[in-house]
């Protein structure tokens, strides 16, 4: 498999510092190309969700370069990614919270990561930041760990209450923020022509599921040209309804190699 990527971050209109932290990482393997994408939003006073979030990235880098090809040469199993992306979550969480008590700032941030590998993809989440997948169709693959979340599953809001409920940015859980840290793991098969998008919550509060799929289907994205202009013109649409957070946004469009 082959990939096409565009990442786009903004620190939008009224935040003073960036707290998003992107990663895009391609290798070429003995099983061919592979990919690993990730989002982290940060949370915290000043510039601490973006110490936590940079931390969370450096870690999933570490692993990526250092650890996975022995993983791959011995023969890779999603199980043992599982363990490893599970012990990461667990170690980040305890060192952020350690350097939260001393520094007196509470801290935290979201992850959601993609790793594809061949025909398959394998993702994780913490938080609300989001993964999804664009075929035919939009389709959210991650669900929230949040508070509006937990009150849809329990059928006390609906669909249009939840993304105006003011305590929609609420985390059940977040890295270096919870006494216990519980990832979410997906996976799947991955085909030809079809778009991944992973983005921070900031991305999709106010543009809707149409507009998504308008700009960033696979039909749309031919090219990476295309495909980071379609990134941006979502941000600053993002902006113009006066969308607070921070946005960010990767958009995998995978091919079939030559």
């Amino acid at each position: 498999m082959d990939f096409m990527i565009a990442a786009h971050s903004d620190v939008g209109i009224k935040k003073r510092t960036n707290q998003d932290s992107l990663l895009v990482k391609i290798a070429q393997t003995n099983l061919g190309k592979v990919c690993l994408c990730v989002v982290c939003d940060g949370m915290g006073g000043l510039s601490k969700g973006e110490v936590a979030s940079a931390a969370v990235i450096r870690t999933m880098e570490y692993w990526f370069e250092n650890i996975f090809p022995e993983m791959l040469r011995k023969g890779l199993r999603w199980e043992e990614v599982r363990l490893h992306w599970d012990n990461m979550v667990l170690e980040q969480n305890q060192k952020l919270s350690a350097y939260a008590a001393k520094s007196g700032a509470r801290m935290g941030t979201t992850v959601v990561a993609l790793l594809i590998v061949g025909e398959q993809y394998f993702i994780m989440n913490v938080g609300d930041s989001r993964a999804y997948l664009l075929t035919d169709h939009l389709q959210q693959i991650t669900k929230d760990q949040s508070f509006v979340q937990y009150e849809l599953d329990a059928g006390r809001i609906t669909e249009e209450e939840a993304r105006v409920h003011p305590q929609r940015n609420v985390l059940l859980q977040c890295v270096g923020a919870s006494d216990v840290v519980t990832p979410d793991f997906y996976e799947g098969t991955v085909y030809p022509d079809c778009v991944f998008m992973l983005c921070s919550d900031g991305f999709r509060h106010i543009v809707t599921s149409d507009e998504i799929y308008e700009n960033l289907c696979p039909s749309v994205l031919v090219n990476e040209r295309i495909m980071r202009e379609r990134a941006v013109w979502l941000t600053e649409l993002n902006k113009q309804r006066m969308e607070t957070d921070n946005i960010s946004v990767v958009a995998i469009r995978t091919c079939q190699e030559e």
